[in-house]
This record gives structure tokens, sequence and C-alpha cells, in this order.
């Protein structure tokens, strides 16, 4: 009778557990959401939205009809980039285990047939998996763990995807004005090329001084091509970030970035804030719960692996039917699962092991990140509020000068090219600066950089000033 309680409470107990394991409404994505929220902002509501294909198409569409700014980008990326998309599935991969490892195992149904000239014997059994019936509350906990994980996994994914579309538009755009500079100076070397040639023909300019004013032209042109290039590189790679295809690639950018802030972001205890926020850091820990709970279920499974409790029906031909029960049961005569015990330690130590790798790269990645952040800062104030100021007082003192005949008007294209070689050092100072602000957000509350933004920021070079003279 106590055998018979028990077998009936254990069933009871797995088939609530079964009717506990459903599918939720919205697959994890709020978790998702909020834990992104918290980081990116406003942009991560999105991803919600990117399921519904006729709505994520008409909110991009409508982004996509003014000049594309830093936080349009980004919101484009979540609703139409398909890595993301693709990426986001393992959520609902993990949701379906979790799913499963609180469903009962079908029972087994055995049936045979025997006849000779004057008996038949039908035997008959239905037989259930006992022990992963009591393994599965615990199986449940594992996958919950599992499940947990990934929407971690799925929020630091979009927190990379954000970064990833503001470190695309920013070198787009900057990329962009770069080239429109460059083609200044291929104007202004064009001009002061044809007046050396022309006044070499009469005898008012030397034959070296010529020559060296067209090779400034010569290498305006090469860096004209190259500054276009990039330009058209930069755009292509945030296009592959937008997801856009079609029509859509003839976006529009600005014509300049936006200016760095009045003062610079400041952060208290940055490594703590990292150790607390970083997404990977939650990961790691998680698997390395998760892992420490599989080793309990190892070695609580260890000595039973196959445990099933069945019903059984006999009947012959001329005899009353025969009922009963059947166990089978695997013994464990030649494995006793010391490699199974064995790798489920390894495995233990090994996420223990990752685990303080990510906390020691967190910690040192956010030091990085915040140094090179406000050097960057540092850098772009100095060329707004110094370099490039100076640089049109100096241009104007020359204006002056040539309006006064003290001076020619070589000595005056000259200048305006180191004018214009500054102004696009202030651009890669700015461009520079806002990358450096996409890559501490993403280290102090997402992961490690990595390759998301592990791409050259170096501008592009162009030739010295030729120097005028006969």
């Amino acid at each position: 009778m106590n055998a018979a309680r028990g077998r009936t409470a254990a069933a009871a107990c797995g088939l609530l557990l079964a009717g506990c394991a459903t599918f939720s409404s919205d697959g994890g994505m709020d978790d998702v959401t909020n834990l992104a929220q918290e980081r990116v902002g406003a942009p991560a509501a999105a991803v919600p939205a990117a399921r519904d294909a006729d709505a994520a198409r008409a909110r991009s569409d409508a982004l996509l009809r003014a000049p594309l700014t830093a936080d349009a980008a980004v919101e484009i990326a979540l609703l139409r980039n398909p890595a993301l998309r693709a990426r986001l599935g393992e959520l609902g991969l993990a949701e379906a285990d979790l799913v499963q490892a609180g469903r009962l195992r079908n029972p087994v149904f055995a049936y045979s047939n025997k006849r000779n000239a004057e008996v038949t014997q039908i035997d008959r059994a239905v037989l259930v998996n006992v022990a992963a019936l009591v393994m599965m509350p615990l199986a449940l906990e594992i996958e919950q763990r599992r499940f947990a994980q990934a929407k971690l996994v799925a929020a630091s994914e979009i927190v990379a995807t954000v970064a990833a579309a503001r470190h695309a538009y920013v070198r787009a755009v900057a990329a962009q004005e770069m080239a429109a500079y460059a083609a200044q100076v291929v104007l202004s070397a064009e001009a002061s090329s044809e007046l050396a040639r022309r006044m070499q023909q009469v005898g008012n300019w030397s034959r070296l001084a010529q020559m060296r004013e067209q090779a400034y032209y010569a290498e305006a042109t090469a860096q004209l091509a190259r500054a276009q290039q990039a330009a058209v590189a930069e755009r292509e790679q945030l296009t592959r970030l937008l997801g856009l295809t079609g029509a859509d690639i003839a976006f529009v950018l600005p014509a300049h970035l936006p200016d760095i802030p009045t003062t610079p972001f400041a952060i208290v205890d940055a490594e703590r804030t990292a150790m607390e926020r970083r997404l990977d850091v939650q990961v790691a820990k998680l698997d390395a719960e998760s892992v420490a709970k599989a080793l309990g279920l190892t070695r609580a499974t260890r000595f039973v692996n196959v445990l099933e409790v069945g019903y059984t029906n006999e009947s012959e031909t001329g005899d009353a039917r025969k009922n009963g029960y059947e166990i089978e049961l695997e013994l464990p005569l030649f494995d006793w699962s010391e490699s199974r015990i064995a790798r489920a330690e390894i495995r233990y130590r090994q996420a223990m092991a990752r685990t303080a790798e990510i906390a020691v790269n967190a910690q040192s990645e956010v030091r990085e990140a915040y140094a090179g952040y406000r050097t960057a800062y540092d850098l772009a104030k100095h060329y707004r509020d110094e370099i490039v100021p100076l640089r049109k007082r100096i241009a104007e003192e020359y204006l002056l000068r040539y309006n006064g005949m003290l001076i020619g008007v070589f000595e005056l294209l000259a200048d305006g090219r180191e004018q214009t070689a500054s102004v696009i050092a202030a651009i890669a100072a700015t461009r520079d600066y806002w990358l450096a602000d996409a890559a501490l957000q993403l280290v102090l509350t997402g992961r490690s950089p990595g390759a998301v933004l592990a791409r050259s920021s170096d501008a592009p070079s162009l030739p010295a000033a030729g120097a005028g003279g006969h």
C-alpha cells in the first residue's frame, strides 16, 4: 500500500511539473528588452517590434526619409539586422529546452504475441521512466538557469548591435566629411598647379617650383581617391549593419558629426560598475552555477542510469489473465560512470576559470576604455577650442597680407592647405571621441568589445603643402 502511494505521489508530482512546463507568451523577450533598455535606453524597445515585419518596415522607412541620425541608425539596426534576429533565435531554443525538461517522458508500450498449435500467449506492458521523473525537478532547475543565461546573452547581443551601429555610423559620417574636404584640397591644388604652369611659361616662376605644385596636385588627387573609397567602404559597412537593400541604400547622412559634449562623461568606481552590470560577467556566473547543478545531477544519477517501472498484463489461451508489474534497471557492472563524473568536474573547473578570466578582463577593459575616452575627449576639445580657431585666425591674417600685397597667391594657397589639414585632423579627433564613447558604453554594461569595435580609426593623410618660390 505504501509503495503504491509513493508511486501515485511521484506520478502526481510529475504531472504537476508537466502542467507547468509551457511556452511563455513573449518567449522571454520582455525580460531581454528590459535588460537591454537599462543599458542602451529607449532604442531597445525596437527589438520586440521587429517581430512584426510590416510594422518594422514602416518604421524604418519613416526613419530613412530624413537624414540619418545616430539614434535612428541604432533603431533601424535593431529592427532589420538579420544577424541579430538569428542570434536572438537562440532564446527560443533555450525556452524549448526548458519546456522539454518539464515534460514527462513518453511511456513505453510493449506488446508480444506468441502462438503454437494450441496456445496463444499475449504479453502487454506499459513502462514509465521513474528515474527521469524523480530527477525532473533538478533538471528543470538547470534548464531554468540556462534560459536565464540565454536572456542575458540575448541582451548582450542587442547591446553589442547598438554599439556596432553607432560605431559604423560615426565612421561613415566622418569618412564622408573627410572626402568632402579632400575634394576641396584637390580644387585648391589644381588652381595652384595651373597658376604655377602659366607663370612658369612667362618666366615668372621657376621650373622646380612649378613641378612642386604639380606634384602636390597629383598627390592630392590620389588622396581624394583613397578618401572617396574609404567613404564608400564605411557607408557599405553601415548599410550591412542596418540590414538595408534595394532603394533603402540611398539613405542620406548628415554633413557633419555632432559636436562633442560640453563636459566629458564621468563615472565613479568604473570597475565595480562593470562587475555589477556587464552582461558577459553575469552570463559567466550563471554558467558556472549551471555546471555546478549539472554536476550534482550527474552524481545523483551515477548508479541509476535507467530505472523504468510499469504495468504488465499477460494472457494465454484457456487461462485467466495475469496482471503485475515490471522493473527494468541498468546495472553498473562494467560502466561505473567515473568518466562522466570526471568530465562534469572538469567542466565545472573550466567554467570557474572562464568566470575569473572574464572578471579580470572586464576590470582591465573598463580602465583602458575610460582612459581612451578621456584622451579622445581632450584631443577633440583641443582641436575644437585651440587648433582650428588658431588656424582660422592665421588664415585671416594671411588674407589681410595678401590684400596688402605683402605676400603672393602661392603663400595664401599654401596656408589654405595647412588649414584644411587641421580641419581633417579635427574631424578625425571628433570621430575618435564618438567611437571611444560607444566603446566605453559597451565595455561598461555589455561585454568585451572584441571584434565588435576592432576596426582601425586612422584618418587619411594629406600631402604636405608645397613651398612656393622662384
